[in-house]
């Protein structure tokens, strides 16, 4: 589904990523984990298309098909979906405004009718009592006054509406209390298929203990350094990062 061959990205001609390869299949779910400033957003930035990166040298690949030129609006129509650290706010639009204009133009995209009003509040309905949100959440404005845990939840929402074949998933952990860590990761875990693929990135093993990945990935200073199982990951909470950094000198 994924390949990322030999990635190098740089913002304001400073290098970030440095040769990052990385191949993620139907059904699996990655995790990249790293000390803070070793390119772990920079890459699901690069991969979602954000133009404040520049590609240096590789490529990314979505359904073998190369995705380094085209701008973050049509590979969300093409089923990639980023899920912010910081989602913002859009006063006077309703959560289920937005997320069906999200699902129209992805249609039209791909030379389709609008869904159905009934189709679409079916779906609404269906997706809201599969995350547990309750409907009055819905008719609030995107991410205004929410709480951390509230904006996660509904970026997990946006997602089960729009079905991605490929979530980035990027610290969606990040300032959530353990109650609101379970419930986004719960949602990950109905939405999650055979035919669909999940990249987590965090800092903190804690997330993996409820969205459990087939394989850990460790960033550091732009490259991946380490890959392994689950176990990686416990790892990494016991003896923290310096191990392997002494492995790399």
């Amino acid at each position: 589904m994924l390949q990322v061959k030999n990635l190098h990205a740089s913002v304001q001609d400073k290098e970030i990523l440095k040769g990052i390869n990385l191949t993620i299949n139907p059904g699996e779910v990655h995790a990249i984990m790293g000390p803070n400033g070793s390119g772990k957003s920079t890459l699901s930035s690069v991969i979602a298309g954000k133009d404040t990166y520049q590609i240096t040298q590789g490529e990314v690949l979505f359904e073998d098909e190369n995705i380094n030129d085209l701008d973050p609006e049509e590979r969300a129509h093409k089923g990639i979906f980023l899920s912010f650290q910081y989602p913002v706010e859009i006063p006077g639009v309703s959560v289920t405004n937005f997320i069906k204009t999200a699902i129209n133009e992805t249609r039209k995209a791909k030379g389709e009718e609008p869904m159905p009003a009934s189709e679409m509040l079916k779906l609404i309905k269906e997706k809201a009592d599969l995350l547990e949100i309750d409907r009055k959440f819905l008719s609030r404005s995107l991410n205004e006054g929410f709480s951390g845990g509230e904006k996660k939840r509904n970026e997990i929402f946006q997602m089960a509406m729009l079905q991605p074949k490929l979530a980035i998933l990027d610290e969606t952990d990040s300032g959530l209390d353990i109650d609101a860590l379970k419930i986004v990761a719960n949602g990950v875990n109905k939405l999650k298929n055979k035919d669909n693929a999940v990249l987590v990135i965090t800092h903190y093993q804690r997330l993996l203990d409820y969205i459990v990945p087939d394989f850990v990935h460790v960033l550091i200073d732009g490259k991946i350094v380490k890959s392994g199982g689950k176990e990686l990951a416990h790892e990494l909470e016991e003896k923290g990062y310096d191990w392997i950094k002494e492995e790399l000198v």
